[in-house]
């Protein structure tokens, strides 16, 4: 060891195996992947879930957003606690909180229990996930070197679903899907033993934390989403239903009120007096909202309807994630070019037709034709938007308020897809409760004896009655979808406008942006 490393070794916060970029840029990586699949892998294992712990279907997508929600609600105060902290302090603390989640949640008994591990998931997600990727600015030098390392970061992370449907897949039918939690234990435990090894500390910096303005917005969000699921079940006129609305009104506003105010708020309002990122945000929720009642409710038709094995199911997203690579590539060529604006018109014109094929589903609907062919036009589309928002989300602010308008971006399409999912949840709750009450006389008179008792003790329709009630449920929930991307086409064609400082923007960061 030289003079040099040792007083570099001697630094307050220095990693203490300095010179392996790439055990470092793994450690980062490695990170992000566990986050990132852990929205996917628990899609395939959800019937699963909903049989062994006694989920009912309106219930079942709380194993999503109890997730999604605490991720994007807290995302942005993750990255300021980073800044202020110290990057890998805060990120050693939120894959610890991560992985004790996983563990906890893999050994649920009760539904209560899987969502509270959820939850603390949720929380540790967002406080390592927003930190990961600012720890490559501090570990890589600026230029090529770095430039490599975010190019490393996005495949990950566009390809950290696709390896989270198969990886489910493959957990929940050669174990259990427990597994699909049980699984980011060790990743969790090497990840922070590598971490001060090969990982230097952030320089910190003097700030404060919003926490007023997390919580109310993330608890806001929640009641929000929950009145949206405890209407599928009760009905609007429940009393608790009207409560958690207008509970969820009044800490929404609150939380535009505390950051008005806020010297370093949470989510500066500042960041939506641009008409375009104004218009970006709107589009990225709308999509979110439709796409992640997509994969939900489509995870349950090829299992519960099609019959897939979870392995089965995995494979059949894979082309989906394939074409959106595609249309991220094609989008990521051509945007300096022709600018976002066609990109987000034709995306969200896509996405609109590929839901309205899918709300054509029955019971009788084949895997090509029924599920496929409408998910393959949906994914192009949101190819040709991800890349779109990103860049235009980001083009006109400032370098220092750069992270902050990409992190809102990110936090509009958790709990954006939090808000649709309990949306697509009651429409598909009313829908299926009007359809089962049409197949309860056929189901009494044409069932077996066995069939009758078993649905005396579980209430549930079986095959063939119970497929055509959920096939009822999800075809008028995707009518619902489609209209969450007609807002997203609306938006797109009136509110987007392109200037030539956007273009000019977005030919100068078009490629290191997405690496």
């Amino acid at each position: 060891m030289t003079t040099s490393q040792l007083t570099q070794d001697q630094k307050p916060g220095a990693a203490r195996r300095e010179g392996h970029p790439g055990i470092a840029l793994t450690v980062i990586a490695a990170c992000q992947l566990m986050v990132v699949l852990d929205a996917t892998i628990v899609n395939i294992a959800l019937p699963h879930i909903q049989d062994a712990l006694k989920f009912s279907t309106t219930d079942l997508t709380w194993v999503v957003s109890s997730y999604t929600l605490t991720f994007g609600g807290l995302l942005l105060l993750g990255g300021r606690a980073g800044d202020i902290l110290g990057r890998r302090r805060v990120f050693m603390a939120g894959i610890l909180l991560f992985t004790l989640a996983s563990l906890l949640g893999g050994l649920a008994q009760e539904p209560w229990q899987l969502l509270a591990a959820r939850v603390l998931q949720g929380v540790g997600g967002a406080i390592a996930s927003p930190t990961s990727l600012a720890l490559i600015t501090t570990t890589f030098p600026e230029g090529p070197e770095r430039n490599r390392a975010f190019g490393v970061f996005a495949a990950v992370s566009a390809g950290g679903g696709a390896i989270g449907l198969l990886a489910g897949g493959m957990l929940t039918e050669w174990l259990d899907w427990r597994w699909v939690l049980f699984v980011n234990v060790p990743i969790g435990v090497l990840i922070a033993v590598l971490t001060p090894l090969y990982i230097s500390d952030s320089e910190r910096h003097t700030g404060r934390f919003d926490v007023a303005g997390a919580l109310t917005s993330t608890a806001g969000m929640a009641l929000l989403v929950y009145g949206f699921i405890r209407a599928a079940d009760e009905g609007w006129r429940d009393g608790l239903t009207i409560g958690s609305f207008g509970a969820a009104v009044v800490l929404l506003l609150a939380f535009a009120f505390i950051e008005s105010r806020a010297k370093e708020p949470i989510t500066p309002l500042r960041m939506f007096a641009d008409r375009n990122r104004s218009g970006t945000y709107v589009i990225m929720l709308s999509l979110a909202a439709a796409m992640f009642g997509m994969f939900f409710y489509i995870v349950l038709f090829v299992q519960n309807v099609l019959g897939y094995t979870p392995i089965q199911a995995g494979l059949a997203f894979l082309p989906v994630t394939v074409v959106i690579a595609l249309g991220a590539g094609l989008s990521q060529r051509f945007l300096p070019v022709l600018g976002p604006k066609p990109f987000m018109i034709v995306g969200s014109a896509l996405a609109t037709i590929g839901l309205g094929w899918q709300a054509l589903i029955s019971s009788d609907s084949s895997y090509v034709g029924g599920v496929l062919g409408p998910m393959l036009v949906f994914g192009f589309g949101m190819g040709l938007n991800f890349v779109t928002l990103t860049l235009t989300a980001v083009s006109g602010v400032a370098q220092h308020e750069a992270g902050a308008a990409s992190g809102l971006l990110n936090a509009t399409q958790q709990v954006g897809g939090s808000l649709g999912l309990s949306i697509l949840t009651t429409v598909f709750g009313s829908a299926s409760k009007d359809e089962a009450e049409k197949q309860l006389p056929k189901f009494l008179a044409e069932g077996s004896a066995e069939q009758k008792a078993e649905f005396g003790q579980t209430h549930q329709l079986p095959a063939p009655w119970g497929h055509e009630v959920l096939a009822q449920g999800i075809s008028t929930g995707f009518i619902a979808a489609a209209a969450m991307a007609v807002l997203a086409l609306v938006t797109a064609w009136l509110v987007i406008r392109v200037r030539k400082s956007d273009l000019d923007a977005l030919a100068g960061t078009a490629g290191p942006g997405i690496g």
